[in-house]
């Protein structure tokens, strides 16, 4: 969120941003408490708009309220990981489809670019994963079918409990690169099952390292 377009929007949703972004980048991770003073004091926000933040989040499924400890970052178990990454393969898979049939050169464009962007960023994990997931969305974008969108950006904020990022992982932004541009190639080519077909194969690889990383 750039410091213009936060001027701008209502406090309660400057302080939801604010604390999504800190939950997404893994700087509060699962199992963190989320107290009132300290975020409002982290963010330079006052306690109102923070309370309201973490009852959006509490609502999305982000947080949980635990007897005598309050507000925590929910933690997934292993079994809710597997099953996380199966609907998004689905999902994904089935967005990509719909691009093939949908897309056009100007947002075809925009994900090739924000691909290369991605693996310029390859060496910050931050910004990686940060150009990653704006790749991802101009892909739900491009589906163009609302309600597949919604589905998708309602994972999107489920998958910020994973915390941290597959991309950390050495050779992982070249690789992802790769699975991107094969699945660019076939909405161009508008071969719907092939870009289908690339997009899960993409969910799986990562759903693979996202394993690797929870037993390390």
């Amino acid at each position: 969120m750039s410091p213009d377009s936060a001027d701008h929007q209502p406090r309660g949703e400057v302080a939801y941003q604010k604390l999504l972004a800190a939950i997404q980048h893994g700087e509060l991770k699962p199992g963190t408490r989320i107290r009132e003073v300290e975020v409002a004091e982290r963010f330079g926000i006052s306690r109102t708009p923070v309370r309201d933040a973490i009852r959006r989040l509490e609502s999305d499924g982000l947080l949980i309220h635990m007897p005598r400890h309050g507000a925590v970052i929910k933690e997934l178990d292993h079994r809710e990981v597997i099953e996380l990454y199966e609907i998004r393969e689905v999902l994904e898979g089935t967005a990509a489809r719909y691009a093939a049939r949908h897309a056009s050169e100007l947002e075809i464009a925009e994900l090739e670019d924000l691909n290369e962007l991605m693996l310029k960023n390859g060496q910050d994990p931050v910004k990686v994963a940060e150009t990653n997931r704006l790749f991802h969305q101009a892909l739900y974008r491009t589906a163009n079918n609302r309600y597949l969108i919604d589905a998708l950006n309602s994972l999107s904020n489920s998958m910020a409990l994973l915390g941290g990022t597959t991309l950390q992982y050495d050779g992982r932004p070249e690789s992802a690169y790769q699975e991107h541009k094969n699945i660019i190639d076939s909405i161009r080519s508008g071969n719907a099952d092939q870009a289908d077909t690339d997009a899960r194969h993409h969910i799986r690889s990562a759903q693979r390292l996202r394993i690797k990383l929870l037993r390390e």
